[in-house]
């Protein structure tokens, strides 16, 4: 047991370079002076905070102060929608279950809150019988022959 020296400490290998070292050009150099292979890429914004970078058209966005957004059915529409149903005596639920749509699209439609649909719209026209879209909003719909 006298063998045993828990003082003495053997290195058996030494220390090869650290990360940031063997990257550095010179390491790069002496490597490729050696004939290692050394593959060496140049990464876009590295170790930078690049997300944040200002490209003309963000600028140009910052700047503009239109504010965009969709247009609302007017609120004309929604009511002659109102007054046609009503002359007809049909409520919000039966107008909505003739066209197969829900009830709360013909409520967002009466209160301009939809964005229009074509489609919606000529299913409401047809059932209440009154012109939606055009410069007529309100005449009564002529249901003549299609010219196909």
């Amino acid at each position: 047991m006298a063998e045993s020296d828990w003082d003495t400490v053997t290195v058996l290998r030494k220390k090869g370079p650290s990360a940031a070292q063997a990257k550095s050009k010179q390491a790069v150099l002496a490597a490729q002076r050696r004939g290692e292979d050394v593959e060496t890429s140049k990464k876009w914004a590295a170790g930078q905070n690049k997300q944040h970078f200002i490209t003309k058209n963000t600028a140009k966005l910052d700047r503009e102060t239109e504010e965009l957004h969709h247009d609302r059915v007017p609120l004309e529409v929604g009511k002659v929608i109102q007054q046609g149903r009503q002359s007809k005596g049909m409520t919000q639920k039966d107008l909505a279950t003739k066209i197969n749509e829900k009830p709360q699209v013909i409520a967002d439609y009466e209160s301009g809150r939809a964005i229009p649909n074509n489609q919606v719209m000529g299913k409401i026209e047809r059932a209440i019988g009154l012109k939606l879209r055009g410069k007529d909003i309100g005449k009564p719909l002529e249901t003549g022959p299609k010219g196909k």
